[in-house]
């Protein structure tokens, strides 16, 4: 396996939750990291994750190609994973997905950058019924008819502490005595650790024989929506029913909830979102992953109750609630 010196990398969007995690693995292997963001300030953080020098935070709008341009001048490697989960005040989809990684790859194509990383998300589908899923289907080819040799990375729904997954549910049981179980509960996920994800990304960065591919990312089970509710219920200690919610009566929740980000509040769940719940997020048949990065992944129950114990009554000491 051969590995590329580590050098400059520009990384789009590293103040997010795998963004942070993801600037922390670079640094551990030695890369000098300037940070594209819109609001450098969120950055501070990550100055502890590196050497003194190691880590800049700069503005950039990943849409304005001369920000990207000045953003990229001098880099080794690029890594995009701008990216939102629903659309609201003025940030759509298009734009942030399909025209901004265009933009990237242009930008890196431009400055002759050695390796592109561009982070997608499993199931990605430019047939898909769902925008957030068939954009970044678009953005993937966006990249690749520019860059040819460009990273492509698609994790699965992503769970750590900071998460919008374990979390989200978890805090619907805190206030709730009901988890609505959408479509019947089937649909099936294969949540992948942050960390992994974050590990996988800073590899294929720096591994030679990455260039061109495409990396499906899992954790090492496969679980059904219910399981999900169920393992969120045990950690938190708390016993909400589950409430069986149709796809079309689901999708009704989703566009009025969604009604919230017109006013800068994150819904708590969007129609698209529901779409997105119709179809299983596992990794492909025979698809590269994290196994070809010489990661071995890491389970969902072996990190969640380091962080669901908060939505406990009485916190991280509480007692099991008695079955």
């Amino acid at each position: 396996m051969s590995e590329v010196a580590p050098g400059l990398v520009t990384v789009f969007g590293g103040t997010g939750f795998v963004g942070s995690q993801v600037v922390s693995a670079l640094a551990r292997r030695g890369w000098r990291i300037r940070i594209a963001c819109r609001r450098p300030d969120r950055a501070w953080k990550l100055q502890t994750a590196g050497g003194v020098g190691q880590i800049k935070a700069i503005r950039c709008d990943a849409t304005d190609a001369a920000q990207v341009g000045e953003a990229i001048h001098g880099a080794d490697a690029v890594i995009n994973l701008v990216g939102i989960l629903y659309e609201g005040g003025g940030r759509k989809f298009e734009s942030l997905h399909v025209e901004a990684s265009r933009t990237i790859a242009e930008a890196s194509a431009a400055a002759g950058v050695d390796r592109l990383v561009q982070v997608s998300a499993l199931g990605a589908n430019p047939e898909s019924q769902s925008d957030y899923a068939r954009t970044k289907a678009e953005a993937e080819m966006a990249v690749r008819e520019v860059k040819p040799d460009a990273v492509i990375v698609r994790p699965s729904v992503v769970f750590g502490a900071g998460d919008d997954f374990l979390n989200k549910f978890a805090k619907m049981a805190q206030l709730s005595p009901v988890l609505p179980l959408v479509g019947g509960g089937q649909t099936k996920f294969q949540p992948v650790y942050v960390g992994d994800v974050a590990e996988a990304i800073a590899r294929a960065t720096g591994r030679g024989e990455s260039a061109g591919q495409t990396y499906e990312l899992g954790g090492p089970a496969v679980m059904t929506f219910e399981e999900v509710l169920k393992l969120v219920s045990r950690e938190t200690y708390r016993t909400p029913g589950l409430l069986p919610l149709p796809f079309f009566a689901a999708r009704i929740v989703g566009a009025l909830a969604q009604l919230t980000a017109i006013v800068g509040i994150k819904p708590v769940l969007t129609e698209d979102q529901v779409v997105l719940l119709q179809s299983d997020n596992v990794v492909s048949d025979g698809a590269q992953g994290l196994a070809d990065l010489g990661i071995q992944p890491t389970g969902v129950e072996a990190v969640a109750a380091s962080y669901l114990w908060r939505y406990r009554r009485g916190g991280q000491f509480a007692e099991p609630v008695a079955a």
